[in-house]
């Protein structure tokens, strides 16, 4: 039986989905929140995309995005010719730190890995790496004030940057980081801090930091690093005290 997705959405919750749109970020948002309410459970089976787009009204290339998302988290498993099951265990002591994690809390765990990582992809990035992190400086230089679309390819980088390095350990840790900028709160500074200045400060930011990656220059790259987290930081305090 599809459980919880299935269900139509009170009328205000449908009128503040509707008043912005959506890409795989937010919808994986929504999905990950029935499942860790309990709306949806352990084993239970997820609609077809077809079924999730129409819902959603996005195109059903979006919904597999947010599914692989989740299914990156470890939150849903996806079979292919059988569908997506529900694998999230609300046990996790993982997930709960997820989900009780604060956006200032993650920008503070950021700074403490993210400028070594730099000096890592220094040592081990190869030119390849390199130049799919150019493709997405370019997507957010490109993206014309479309905060979903920054958002995303922001993230992206950010892992990619990590993929560098070659790290596993690292590499899992990022993806953790990650799924805390997928939850709702920080969904909602992203919101409220993404304006057309502030994305445009954080592209120059982040040529600045592959720059320096390619230029086989750690400590510029990590300096670097360190001064976008601090101005995305001061970006969410200034909101917070708002």
């Amino acid at each position: 039986m599809y459980i919880g997705l299935i269900l139509d959405y009170a009328a205000t919750n449908m009128a503040e989905i509707n008043a912005i749109r959506m890409g795989s970020t937010e919808i994986a948002g929504l999905i990950r929140t029935e499942i860790k309410q309990g709306e949806i459970g352990q084993h239970d089976r997820l609609p077809p995309e077809r079924l999730l787009a129409a819902k959603y009204g996005v195109a059903r290339g979006t919904i597999r995005e947010a599914l692989n998302r989740l299914a990156e988290e470890e939150l849903v498993e996806i079979r292919p010719g059988s569908g997506t099951y529900i694998t999230y265990d609300p046990e996790s002591a993982a997930h709960s730190v997820i989900m009780s994690a604060r956006p200032l809390e993650l920008i503070d765990a950021r700074f403490a890995l993210e400028p070594h990582i730099c000096r890592l992809a220094v040592l081990h990035a190869r030119t390849q790496d390199l130049d799919e992190m150019e493709l997405l400086m370019e997507r957010m230089e490109n993206c014309n004030g479309d905060v979903i679309a920054f958002a995303e390819a922001d993230t992206q980088l950010h892992t990619r940057l990590a993929q560098s390095t070659g790290n596993s350990l690292l590499i899992w840790i990022v993806s953790q980081m990650s799924s805390v900028r997928n939850q709702a709160e920080w969904s909602q500074m992203r919101q409220i801090t993404l304006n057309n200045a502030t994305m445009s400060l954080y592209n120059r930011q982040h040529r600045q930091i592959i720059t320096a990656i390619r230029a086989r220059e750690p400590e510029a790259a990590a300096a670097m690093m360190k001064e976008h987290l601090e101005a995305a930081r001061l970006s969410l305090t200034r909101s917070a005290s708002t």
